[in-house]
C-alpha cells in the first residue's frame, strides 16, 4: 500500500471511531450532567475533523506537478497540519470557557454504571487508535498522523482523569467535573500550540534530520573517485520529497569527463537509494600528489583540533606555485564565528608564513 491510501485509511478509521466516542460521550455527559465528559465529546469531534482535514490535504499534497507548481503541491500537508492545530486550539478555548461557566453554576452529576463503563471503554480504544495511528505516521513520515495519534494517546489521560473524578463524586460527594473540564482545556490548548509551532518550524525550514543526511554522505562517498560530501542542503518540498545539493572532493588530477561522469553516478545512486533529487553537485579540488602539501593539510586541521568550536574543515587546496590556500571550515552557531575565524587564520599564517590564505566560512547546516 503506498504512501498516501495509508494516510487515508488511518484517517478514516480515526474519523469512525472518534464519531463513535463522541456520540456515546456526548450522549453520557448530558445524561449524567458531567460538564468534564462533554468537553471530552466536544474534543473527540475536533480529533474527527483533524483526521478528515489529513485526508483532504493528503490529496491535494498528491497532484501531479505542473507548469505553476512544477515541484508538485507536498507542501500542502504543512498547511493542513497548520490548519488541524487551529481546530485544536479553537476545541481546547471553547472547552477551557464552558468550563469556567459551569464553575461558577454547578450542577449536581449522575453517574451510572453505564456512563462509567462507556467512560472505561473509551480509555482503552483511544490507547489502542492513538498508538496505531502514531505509529502509521511515523512509518510514512506524516506529521498530521503522528500528532493525531499522540493527540489520542493525551485523550486516554485525560478520559482516565473524568473516570477518576467520577469516582471521587459518587464516594465524597466532591463535584470536580468543572474543574477537570478547565483543565481539559488548557491540556487541549497547549497540545494545539505545540502542534503550530512545530508545523511552523518546518514551514520555515529546520535543520536536515541526521540520519539522513549522513546516509546521504555516505552513499555519494561510495562512488569510486569521490573523496568526501560536505555542503549537504536539502530543500523539502513536502514529506519524502527533498531537492538539494552538496559538494564533493576529487582528485586534482580527474579531468572534465571523468568529473562529469561521477556527478552524474553520484546523483544517480543517492537519487535509487535515498530518494533525493541531487540538483547541484559542486567540486573540491584536492591535493594528492604532493606529500609535503598534504603534510601540511595535517597540521593545519591538528591547529584546528585546538577550537572546539570549528566543526570541519574541508576543500583544502594549496597552489604551491602562486603560494595560494583554500579551505572551508564550519563553525558552531554557539561561537562568535567572525572572531573565531579571525584567530584561526592568525594560526594558519604561521604555519603558512607568505601564503595568501582564503578561509571560507561555511553554515553548520547539516551533520
Amino acid at each position: 500500500m503506498n504512501r498516501e491510501k495509508k494516510i487515508i485509511q488511518t484517517s478514516m478509521i480515526g474519523i469512525f471511531a472518534n464519531v463513535l466516542l463522541a456520540a456515546f460521550k456526548a450522549a453520557v455527559g448530558i445524561l449524567s450532567g458531567s460538564i468534564a465528559i462533554t468537553m471530552d465529546a466536544v474534543n473527540n469531534i475536533s480529533d474527527a475533523l483533524s483526521s478528515l482535514i489529513t485526508i483532504i490535504g493528503t490529496k491535494l499534497a498528491g497532484r501531479a506537478p505542473d507548469k505553476k507548481h512544477p515541484l508538485g503541491y507536498g507542501r500542502i500537508e504543512y498547511l493542513s497540519a497548520t490548519i488541524i492545530s487551529a481546530i485544536v486550539l479553537y476545541a481546547g478555548i471553547t472547552a477551557f470557557l464552558e468550563s469556567v461557566k459551569a464553575i461558577f453554576a454547578p450542577s449536581d452529576p449522575s453517574y451510572s454504571a453505564v456512563t462509567l463503563i462507556i467512560v472505561a471503554a473509551a480509555i482503552i480504544v483511544k490507547l489502542l487508535l492513538g498508538s496505531y495511528v502514531k505509529r502509521v505516521g511515523n512509518e510514512v513520515n506524516s506529521d498530521s498522523l503522528i500528532a493525531s495519534g499522540q493527540d489520542a494517546l493525551n485523550d486516554s489521560v485525560i478520559s482516565v482523569s473524568t473516570l477518576a473524578a467520577a469516582f471521587i463524586y459518587l464516594l465524597s460527594g466532591i463535584r470536580l467535573e468543572a474543574w477537570l473540564g478547565a483543565v481539559i482545556g488548557v491540556v487541549i490548548v497547549k497540545s494545539g500550540i505545540e502542534m503550530m509551532r512545530d508545523t511552523i518550524s518546518e514551514i520555515l525550514g529546520e535543520r536536515v534530520d541526521s540520519d539522513l543526511a549522513k546516509r546521504i554522505k555516505k552513499t555519494a562517498v561510495s562512488v569510486p573517485g569521490v573523496q568526501g560530501a560536505y555542503d549537504l542542503t536539502l530543500h523539502n518540498y513536502g514529506p519524502d520529497r527533498f531537492l538539494g545539493s552538496m559538494h564533493i572532493s576529487v582528485p586534482e588530477t580527474m579531468t572534465a569527463g571523468e568529473i562529469d561522469r561521477l556527478q552524474r553516478e553520484v546523483t544517480d545512486k543517492v537519487f535509487c537509494e535515498e530518494h533525493v533529487i541531487l540538483t547541484g553537485i559542486s567540486i573540491y579540488s584536492i591535493n594528492t600528489m604532493n606529500p609535503e602539501v598534504m603534510e601540511i593539510e595535517k597540521q593545519i586541521a591538528g591547529k584546528m583540533a585546538e577550537y572546539p568550536h570549528i566543526l570541519q574543515m574541508h576543500g583544502f587546496y594549496l597552489n604551491a606555485e602562486k603560494k595560494t590556500v583554500q579551505f572551508d571550515i564550519v563553525i558552531s552557531y554557539d561561537a562568535n564565528r567572525k572572531e573565531l575565524k579571525k584567530n584561526f587564520l592568525k594560526d594558519v599564517e604561521e604555519i603558512l608564513p607568505g601564503y595568501q590564505i582564503n578561509i571560507n566560512l561555511d553554515f553548520d547546516i547539516a551533520d
